[in-house]
């Protein structure tokens, strides 16, 4: 794979739902634990060469619930505690870090995502989180139609299933940016 390169300047590193009530969930193919560390890593790096890192986290009890013949959670369940909709602080949030709120899977209808990547004159978008193919790749998705360059860090993210992860790294992602690892992403990073 070629090496790529990266004006930390122009670019942001968004995090998805890093949070108490999804990373606790288990995950394939990559551990929770190891999802949040490259994130942290590459977080520190971004935020080191002047880039800017966005956390997103989900709303858990204010997400929309429509009929489904797979609910996420069971309509019937008590709400979950305020703290599952916290970031998780080993993700290594930062004062100056942008946080945004989000009630649905993707991370820019409805938020300020946008206009915070815009102010600061984003054009290359770093992607990592869980799970890769519910938030991350929504939020991805959502990037690619408003132009903005995607980088997708495939260590740094994680699914419901190996075979859901590998899904969207293999298949979906190599069309709409280039998936690298942690350590090309931060080996860009320092150049």
């Amino acid at each position: 794979m070629t090496s790529i390169s990266l004006e930390p300047k122009s670019t942001a590193l968004v995090l998805i739902d890093l949070q108490h009530g999804i990373v606790a969930r288990p995950v394939a193919p990559h551990p929770g634990q190891q999802v949040i560390e490259n994130s942290a890593r590459l977080a520190a790096a971004l935020r080191k060469a002047g880039g800017t890192v966005v956390y997103v986290h989900v709303l858990i009890s204010e997400v929309l619930t429509l009929p489904s013949d797979s609910p996420t959670r069971d309509p019937n369940a008590p709400p979950p505690p305020p703290i599952a909709s916290e970031l998780v602080p080993e993700a290594g949030m930062q004062e100056g870090d942008v946080i945004i709120a989000k009630r649905q899977w993707g991370a820019f209808y409805g938020t300020g995502l946008e206009q915070q990547l815009r102010r600061r004159g984003i054009q290359t978008i770093i992607m990592g989180g869980i799970a890769t193919n519910i938030g991350v790749e929504s939020t991805a998705r959502e990037a690619l139609d408003r132009g903005y360059q995607l980088v997708f860090a495939e260590d740094a993210m994680s699914s419901i299933s190996a075979e859901a992860h590998q899904f969207a790294v293999q298949q979906i992602f190599p069309r709409m940016g280039r998936v690298r690892s942690t350590e090309e992403v931060l080996a860009a990073l320092a150049r």
